[in-house]
């Protein structure tokens, strides 16, 4: 199977941190269980996740190691108790990999391929970035989430930081304050409201199926998460992300390898992300949903 570059991206998520975060020494036993041999270094001299998964995907793209790759991955034993999250991961899959001619199947307890026929693809009526842009949140408030003193004060101080960076024009800035601040009030929330956050099928489990400690939530996990549990509406899931792909690119390796240089325009949307956030984080709390 040779995947494009694009369907290799989606697969290098999926690896590293989507369906589960995958330390320096968790991606060499996976990919010396394909073959491989290396020895993960914690003295340093060990590329980025990103770079290394990229270069070992790369190396076996269009032979039969990449199937053993993608079956490893969608492995039914690794997802014991949340099947329905493993079939959210394979259909998300699929919608890149049918522009490579293959879909991947699950029976049962077996991953399959078969040439994708005519696939069609879930269609939803989605926020458009030009609407999305325009919508008004003046009226938001760090201070009403309830989270800690010692938080919100930190909040707030980084919300006048990134006015400050959008008016100077610093977008790089923009985002990775607007990607931690996101993820520093997602998981305060979550732990002030453990039981709705824990008890969500989106919540990431490891491999005896018991939900993850919030220091092992990936930024996608807590927005996922949120979004399930109803306190963050699609939209903003969406768009939130974008900002969490974004952000990645603090990295400055993954920056040049994927050519990412971001504008005024692209700070703009991941500042309307964290305010949109907040706003229905806001008005729509834990304890209220059934």
């Amino acid at each position: 199977m040779q995947l494009q570059q694009k369907t290799l991206e989606k697969l290098r998520n999926l690896i590293n941190e989507e369906t589960e975060y995958r330390s320096g020494p968790k991606l060499v036993d996976f990919f010396n269980g394909l073959g491989a041999n290396d020895t993960y270094n914690r003295g340093g001299g060990f590329p980025s996740r990103w770079i290394y998964t990229d270069e070992k995907l790369s190396k076996i793209n269009g032979t039969p190691e990449l199937d053993k790759c993608i079956r490893k991955l969608f492995a039914p034993v690794n997802f014991i108790g949340r099947f329905a999250e493993l079939d959210k991961f394979i259909a998300d899959f699929n919608q890149y990999l049918a522009f490579d001619g293959w879909q991947v199947l699950r029976r049962e307890t077996e991953i399959t391929f078969s040439k994708a026929g005519k696939i069609k693809f879930e269609e939803k009526v989605e926020a458009k970035e030009d609407d999305f842009l325009q919508k008004e949140f003046s009226d938001i408030s760090l201070d009403k989430l309830g989270l800690d003193s010692i938080i919100t004060e930190t909040l707030n101080i980084r919300f006048d930081e990134i006015k400050k960076c959008l008016n100077a024009k610093a977008p790089m800035s923009v985002i990775f304050l607007s990607g931690s601040s996101l993820e520093g009030i997602l998981l305060g929330i979550a732990s002030k409201h453990p039981r709705e956050f824990n008890q969500s099928k989106s919540s990431p489990k490891d491999q005896s199926g018991k939900v993850k400690p919030y220091h092992e939530w990936t930024l996608s996990n807590f927005i996922d998460t949120a979004h399930d549990i109803g306190i963050l509406k699609e939209d903003v899931k969406k768009f939130s992300h974008s900002l969490r792909d974004f952000r990645n690119y603090i990295h400055p390796y993954e920056q040049v390898s994927s050519r990412f240089n971001p504008d005024e325009h692209t700070a703009k949307i991941c500042w309307q992300v964290l305010k949109a956030a907040i706003y229905q984080l806001t008005n729509n709390k834990p304890n209220a949903q059934v």
